[in-house]
């Protein structure tokens, strides 16, 4: 009887209890308030509250770092120790000679040290460019072109080229690919030509597609390159390239793979160093806001946007490249003198040249495609 008491009494208490508490609701953590101008509806929107949070803890130099994918060094982890860089690039020599336990630690190593998660990049594009063949340790064959795979099997070789090539880079601790080359070039005496398809612009429309779509769920980001299309310019490695085609044709023959691959859900988009004459004859594209536009306003791209190597003769003796590079929009630039570039930023910054809302925007961005990729 008693017992039978005790849990009437019980539920007499819970009654009252609820009803104490009936149209009340549990009060919710407020969430951030995200400014306007980083609300983009974007393809990394999912994590633009952990952005902006992580955004808001950072220094100014933590910021400029997380701009800057740099060149892998020997003295890397004390650089980074210093310069907390937002990623590094990994280049043939840093393969040669070394087994995947060695690599394994080294890549380790510079993330245990780094407060941010990094990039941690290749151009492992398959043949003429390709960082891993140099080792048969890591390879088992070296990686064929764009052009090799199609011959053998169309597409389907293809997607299971990225299927293999991610499998290794992820195992060896690379989450950035700089590759799939998406220029078209049908000329075999174009400096390009070799590392594309090799095909009309409909086949690398359909090449942009599988790579991107194939790389999904990989654990390995693919970059289309180099916007708005390489064409038939020289080589900005060596000298300055102007592209003379009209926008007609650029919009026409160049730019469709980059669209494609974009509706297929490109994280990243690399810009050449061509000056693009009939869209802005005065910038490399790299460095001009109106290629940056085309890209944003045109393509709808959100993702994020990266410039080709600033060392690069084409821009390497232009007047704080860095700079004009960020103002135009770019949210990472790829650079081998990486002290002179951080620098650069810095004194641009207290130079009032750049201001902390235009570096916010570009951080935000980054940091939003870092959780987006799982790397924290």
């Amino acid at each position: 009887m008693k017992k039978i008491f005790s849990i009437i009494l019980i539920l007499t208490i819970i009654v009252i209890i609820s009803g104490c508490n009936k149209g009340k609701t549990i009060e919710e953590t407020p969430k951030e308030n995200i400014p306007e101008i980083y609300q983009d509806n974007g393809i990394f929107k999912d994590y633009y509250e952990e952005s902006y949070k992580l955004l808001n803890n950072l220094s100014l130099e933590e910021k400029i770092g997380q701009l800057l994918l740099v060149r892998h060094t020997d003295n890397a982890l004390e650089v980074q120790s210093k310069y907390q860089f937002g990623g590094f690039i990994f280049y043939e020599k840093d393969f040669i000679n070394k087994t995947k336990e060695e690599l394994t630690t080294m890549i380790k190593e510079l993330q245990s040290i780094s407060h941010i998660p990094l990039l941690t990049a290749i151009d492992e594009e398959g043949g003429k460019v390709s960082r891993l063949s140099s080792n048969p340790a890591l390879v088992n064959e070296p990686f064929k072109s764009p052009q090799e795979l199609y011959k053998i099997n169309g597409f389907k070789t293809i997607k299971e080229d990225v299927i293999n090539k991610s499998k290794i880079l992820k195992e060896l601790g690379l989450n950035l690919n700089l590759a799939p080359v998406v220029d078209v070039s049908t000329n075999e005496s174009d400096y390009i030509y070799p590392r594309t398809l090799g095909l009309s612009t409909n086949k690398v429309n359909e090449y942009a597609k599988v790579v991107i779509k194939t790389s999904k769920d990989t654990g390995v980001s693919y970059t289309l390159k180099h916007f708005p299309g390489y064409g038939n310019n020289l080589d900005t490695h060596k000298e300055t390239s102007t592209d003379i085609k009209s926008k007609e044709e650029i919009f026409a023959y160049d730019i469709p793979p980059f669209k494609e691959g974009i509706k297929a859900g490109a994280e990243s988009i690399l810009v050449s160093h061509n000056i693009v004459a009939s869209i802005d004859s005065e910038n490399p594209a790299s460095l001009s806001k109106n290629i940056n536009n085309i890209l944003r306003n045109d393509l709808k791209f959100t993702g994020v946007i990266i410039t080709d190597d600033l060392s690069m003769k084409a821009t390497k003796d232009i007047e704080n490249p860095e700079i004009k590079a960020l103002l135009a929009g770019n949210n990472i630039l790829i650079t081998t003198e990486y002290e002179k570039s951080f620098q650069n930023i810095l004194e641009a910054f207290n130079e009032e040249l750049i201001t902390e809302e235009e570096l916010n925007k570009l951080v935000f961005k980054v940091l939003a495609w870092k959780y987006y990729k799982g790397l924290f």
